[in-house]
């Protein structure tokens, strides 16, 4: 009996002593060390003490190391976890002008070109005489081909009439262009509406809004181009994106600048090992 007490007490002093706990090793490195694969079946309490559990978080909340020597705590962050099979915003690109077209004001005609497709060159002659709004270039890089493109360009139109009594229009378009195809267009009209208190300017807002999906992967440049169409009078003034030579202080580039906001939204996937 006496031996059987005395191998009893030597097995309980070995593990005060070691105080460590090899689960998968022999040689373990912290007072639990676990080397293998671990299932929780319940919560996770951290911060306890030997007369008081640990605290087990909130739902949603994530475990944070607080550094060495410090128990870790539960937080809750103002992150939204991406899951798979989602879309998610990659990039944002704002660009804004107000140098504008000015060049197809009065003297020139239109191209009498009523039709467009997507694919068109924007060097294509036959497609239309297209001006590119240069400060709204934009470059960017797409890595998932499983993605989405929004557009929402947006610009000021100003025209005015040779004679402010006599009711005028212009017809034009605008579109967007990536690696200098058309991928979106939006045909338009302007009118003076024989507005005399106003010298014959008329003013209007065009707009244009646009998703493109699965854009290929690679480097791209987008472009916005305008082009006048006809016009009932080829000496009317005509300008996108800025004032009217002739204004005359009824108007100004700020007020009527270009603004493009692009989304790029790609698909979310995450690899296995």
């Amino acid at each position: 009996m006496k031996k059987i007490i005395y191998c009893c007490v030597i097995g309980l002093l070995s593990i005060q002593l070691g105080a460590q706990v090899g689960i998968g090793t022999t040689k373990p490195k912290s007072t639990l060390d676990v080397n293998g694969k671990t299932t929780l079946r319940k919560e996770l309490r951290v911060g306890g003490t030997s007369t008081q559990a640990g605290n087990a978080g909130l739902n949603g909340q994530v475990l944070v190391s607080q550094g060495e020597g410090s128990s870790p705590v539960w937080k809750s962050l103002n992150v939204s976890f991406m899951e798979e099979g989602q879309y998610k915003l990659i990039n944002s690109y704002l660009s804004s002008d107000q140098s504008g077209i000015s060049t197809l004001s009065n003297g020139v005609a239109g191209d009498n070109i009523y039709k467009n497709s997507v694919g068109d060159n924007v060097t294509d002659l036959a497609k239309g005489k297209w001006v590119k709004i240069s400060g709204l270039e934009n470059n960017f890089t797409i890595k998932n081909g499983k993605n989405r493109l929004t557009y929402q360009f947006q610009t000021g139109v100003e025209m005015k009439a040779p004679t402010s009594t006599v009711s005028e229009s212009i017809r034009f378009t605008c579109g967007v262009f990536r690696n200098g195809t058309l991928v979106a267009v939006r045909p338009d009209r302007i009118a003076s509406n024989n507005n005399s208190e106003k010298a014959g300017i008329q003013d209007y807002i065009f707009t244009l809004n646009y998703t493109e999906l699965n854009v290929p992967v690679g480097a791209h440049k987008i472009e916005i181009a305008c082009r006048k169409i006809d016009t009932s009078n080829s000496l009317s003034q005509f300008a996108i994106g800025r004032n009217v030579q002739s204004s005359n202080g009824a108007s100004n580039a700020f007020t009527l600048e270009s603004n493009l906001k692009m989304d790029v939204i790609e698909f979310v996937s995450y690899k296995t090992n």
